[in-house]
């Protein structure tokens, strides 16, 4: 059985920590956070405020990164320089050249490091790569994808409006969409950027050129308290691919209407998928790879590193 720890138990780390206690063949056996309230969360775990400490001191087969982003790079290195394998919340960095330097400490150390980004394994996300690989319903035409919210108060320290430290918008919401379209579409030809950025909220519009059609996407932190959502749509030659409202509807040129993501009794079509935890579908497939000895590669380095150069630009 392998061993799991988790270093920052702060927003995100709640999805990543019901995911691995879900998993029979893993054990989240140790929980690292400077705030020992929030490890008093998990008083069944073993539970250090200091890093290096539960490193030199637990037996661990997996890291789980939640930390804020400036502190990725730093804390996966440290961590595979001790033969442990890791999986890192996104981004893996601000700075491009992270990328190389995480992915070379894995190569130096014979481990194993995946960023996790976790639209690649959403559902609806997934079917809309099937369909665009498979000619599905013919050419896509063009997409919309959005990602809206209200600004991150509740942050450790401010650490996430403080753009030095989370790179706001474009590396912390944006990231999400933007890094789903080159790893289902490939990278961009061109862009063209709108930002409405002031000290108490910062909004994104950016349209994206690719061979044969574009998408715009809009990503925000807005001052007022705008509730959370996410979602897509996607014009095809022959169907329009909607998720909106936690919903993902295929409405085919023929009239027929229905959902692709099984788990709600209706019809899915010839081209479902089950109901999952896209949190849960990334643990498990970097585990596996762990098990298996196989590279991660569902994740790959030169595909993050376009998205961090074109992050770079807004």
């Amino acid at each position: 059985m392998l061993k799991i720890a988790l270093a920052g138990v702060g927003g995100i780390s709640g999805a990543h920590i019901s995911a691995w206690e879900a998993m029979e063949d893993v054990e989240l056996t140790a929980i690292c956070d400077i705030r020992p309230e929030q490890t008093g969360k998990y008083p069944e775990k073993r539970r250090y405020t200091d890093f290096d400490e539960m490193l030199e001191k637990e037996d661990i087969d997996i890291l789980d990164i939640c930390l804020p982003t400036y502190l990725h790079a730093d804390f996966a290195v440290r961590a595979m320089e001790k033969g442990i394998n890791v999986i890192c919340e996104k981004p893996v960095s601000l700075k491009r050249e992270d990328v190389a330097r995480v992915y070379g400490a894995a190569e130096k150390n014979n481990v194993k490091f995946m960023t996790a980004q976790v639209l690649r394994f959403w559902p609806e996300y997934e079917i809309i790569k099937k369909i665009y690989d498979e000619n599905t319903y013919g050419k896509l035409l063009s997409g919309s994808m959005t990602r809206l919210g209200c600004y991150p108060k509740w942050s450790w320290d401010g650490w996430m409006m403080d753009e030095k430290r989370s790179g706001l918008v474009p590396f912390d919401l944006h990231i999400h969409d933007l890094d789903f379209m080159v790893y289902a579409f490939g990278k961009p030809k061109k862009s063209v950027n709108f930002r409405a950025k002031r000290s108490d909220q910062d909004y994104i519009n950016a349209v994206y050129e690719f061979d044969g059609f574009f998408i715009t996407s809009e990503a925000s932190w807005y001052a007022s308290p705008y509730p959370f959502s996410a979602g897509f749509l996607f014009q095809f030659e022959n169907a329009v691919a909607a998720f909106e409202n936690g919903v993902m509807t295929i409405y085919e040129r023929g009239g027929k209407v229905f959902s692709p993501i099984g788990g709600s009794g209706g019809d899915t079509g010839d081209i479902g998928l089950p109901a999952s935890n896209a949190y849960a579908n990334e643990i498990r497939y970097f585990t596996d790879c762990v098990k298996s000895g196989n590279i991660p590669d569902r994740v790959k380095p030169d595909e993050l590193e376009t998205v961090l150069d074109i992050l770079e630009c807004l």
